[in-house]
C-alpha cells in the first residue's frame, strides 16, 4: 500500500471564491433567508460565517491579533469556544445586507487566499487538525482542513438553492474527499483488528477514488492507496451525500441508503460517525 503524501489545495481558494460570488449574484432576495443543512441557519447566515473565516484568519494568523480566546484548550471547550464565536458573529451580521456580505466576500477573498498560498506547506502551522487527531499539523494540511470548511458550506448553501453541482467537479471535490478520508486512522484508533486487516473506501462518481485503511502491526491504523491485496472490509459511498456524511448533516436512516458494506460490522460501522467539522 502507498502512504498517502501531502495534499496542497492553496490554488483551488481562488476557484471556489469565484463560484461562490457568481451563486450568490444569482439569488433572489428570498433565497437569501432558505433554510440550510447547517441547523438554525439561512443561506445569508452560512454567507456570513464564510467572511467571518476570511476575517478571522487573516487577523488571527496573518496579524497576530487573537480577540477572544478560549478559556481551555480541550477538544470540548474548543467546540463550545468555536460555536460561541459562530452565533455571535451571525447574529451581529443580521444588520448586513446581502449585498454588503457580497462585497466584503470579494473584498476579503483574495487577500485570504494570498496568505494561504504564501505559508510554507511544510512548516508547523498554528492550529493543528483536531479531528483527525493531531496535536500539531503541518501548513499543507491546515490549509486542505480551510479547504473542506469552505467547500462544505458552499455546498449547503448550493444544496438550499438547488445549485449543487458545480462543486461536485473532480477538481473540487477530489480534494475534499481526500481531506476528510485522512481522520480515518484517528477514528479508527479504538477499532481492534488483527495485523494486515485492510478496509477499502470507495467513493463513487465523478470524484471517483478507492483509499485502503490498514492495521499495522504497532496497533494502529494507516491511510493509503494503490493497494492490490486482500480485504477485510469494504465501503462504498455515492459520492452525492458523501459530503453530508463526513460534515454531520446526512441522517444515519438516509446515509444507509446510500451506502454499501462487506464484511464485519465492527470494521465498517464507524464510519457513520466519522466527522471532519469541529462539533
Amino acid at each position: 500500500m502507498q502512504p498517502l503524501t501531502p495534499l496542497l489545495t492553496s490554488h483551488l481558494f481562488p476557484v471556489l471564491d469565484q463560484h461562490l460570488l457568481q451563486l450568490l449574484q444569482s439569488l433572489e432576495p428570498e433565497q437569501w433567508e432558505l433554510p440550510t443543512l447547517a441547523p438554525r441557519w439561512r443561506v445569508r447566515d452560512v454567507a456570513l460565517h464564510l467572511l467571518d473565516g476570511n476575517l478571522r484568519t487573516l487577523s488571527m494568523l496573518r496579524d497576530g491579533y487573537f480577540g477572544q480566546q478560549p478559556s481551555g484548550f480541550s477538544y470540548p471547550e474548543l467546540v463550545q469556544f468555536l460555536d460561541q464565536l459562530n452565533a455571535d458573529w451571525v447574529k451581529a451580521g443580521q444588520r448586513l445586507s446581502p449585498g454588503v456580505i457580497r462585497w466584503l466576500l470579494e473584498l476579503s477573498g483574495p487577500e485570504y487566499s494570498r496568505y494561504l498560498a504564501g505559508l510554507d506547506p511544510a512548516a508547523p502551522a498554528l492550529f493543528s487538525v483536531a479531528w483527525a487527531g493531531e496535536t500539531e499539523s503541518a501548513n499543507w494540511f491546515h490549509i486542505a482542513r480551510d479547504y473542506t470548511e469552505k467547500w462544505h458550506h458552499q455546498q449547503q448553501i448550493r444544496q438550499a438553492v438547488g445549485q449543487e453541482q458545480a462543486l461536485l467537479t473532480r477538481e473540487l471535490y477530489h480534494p475534499f474527499l481526500a481531506t476528510c478520508l485522512r481522520a480515518l486512522p484517528h477514528h479508527y484508533r479504538e477499532v481492534e483488528a488483527a495485523a494486515g486487516s485492510t478496509i477499502a473506501f470507495i467513493i463513487t462518481g465523478a470524484a471517483a477514488d478507492t483509499w485502503y485503511l490498514q492495521r499495522t502491526d504497532q496497533a494502529s491504523w494507516q491511510l493509503g492507496q494503490h493497494y492490490t491485496g486482500p480485504l477485510a472490509a469494504s465501503v462504498t459511498i455515492d459520492e452525492a451525500v458523501a459530503w453530508r456524511l463526513f460534515t454531520k448533516s446526512l441522517p444515519r436512516s438516509l446515509a444507509e441508503t446510500h451506502l454499501q458494506r462487506q464484511g464485519p460490522g465492527l470494521l465498517t460501522e464507524p464510519v457513520f460517525g466519522l466527522i471532519t467539522v469541529m462539533g
